[in-house]
């Protein structure tokens, strides 16, 4: 790993260890150093597809970083979000901007420490991606989600087709009344580098 945390540092990371590594060291100058100068916009199409699902409050933001998503959410109007990430680092950015009513910590690999149903839905932002969380994940997402309620989930294009997503999503089927998917750029069009015209896929899982 470079001195100064990049992009391709992120795709290369391997466990939940490497990640809270990572990620301490990258929080002070994420939202600059990477969002600002890469043009990432991930995170506004899916605060954006979760308002226009009808997604409810309280929504939990999984992954939130230093707020991104977060900060989308509320300029579209919502204002009961709680955020969880690996990093506390992370989660510290966040908490100065003001943005969610809770911050946690929490490995959503291991399982999170909050009840069945406990959310009206959930948005996640950059979470399912290389080196990061795979398809196994879900699960645990859909119990934190109450009946009817809405998740909002982006995941990197390549990592869907290598980590068994599409498969995952067939077996949630019968837990889903729906399951929409749409194909995004996680860059603005004035993005330059490796992977500018990365893409991704925007999952909306509206819970039986």
């Amino acid at each position: 790993m470079t001195d100064t945390p990049s992009l391709t540092d992120a795709y290369d990371l391997k466990t939940p260890q490497d990640s809270v590594r990572l990620y301490a060291d990258w929080a002070d100058t994420y939202d600059t150093g990477f969002a600002q100068d890469h043009g990432y916009i991930l995170h506004e199409h899916v605060a954006r597809a979760y308002v226009n699902a009808g997604g409810f409050q309280p929504v939990l933001d999984v992954g939130a970083g230093t707020g991104l998503c977060g900060q989308a959410l509320r300029n579209r109007g919502l204002d009961e979000i709680v955020a969880t990430d690996i990093s506390q680092e992370m989660l510290d950015i966040a908490e100065a901007k003001g943005l969610y009513q809770r911050l946690f910590c929490g490995d959503i690999l291991a399982g999170l420490d909050e009840t069945d149903g406990a959310y009206a839905g959930l948005v996640s932002s950059g979470t399912f991606t290389h080196g990061h969380v795979g398809a196994e994940a879900l699960d645990e997402l859909m119990r934190l989600v109450r009946s009817g309620g809405v998740l909002c989930i982006s995941i990197n294009a390549e990592h869907f087709k290598s980590h068994g997503f599409a498969d995952k999503l067939a077996q949630l089927e019968p837990l889903s009344q729906s399951i929409d998917l749409s194909e995004l750029p996680i860059y603005s069009a004035k993005a330059t580098g490796d992977h500018a015209k990365d893409v991704g896929i925007i999952a909306v899982i509206r819970k039986a």
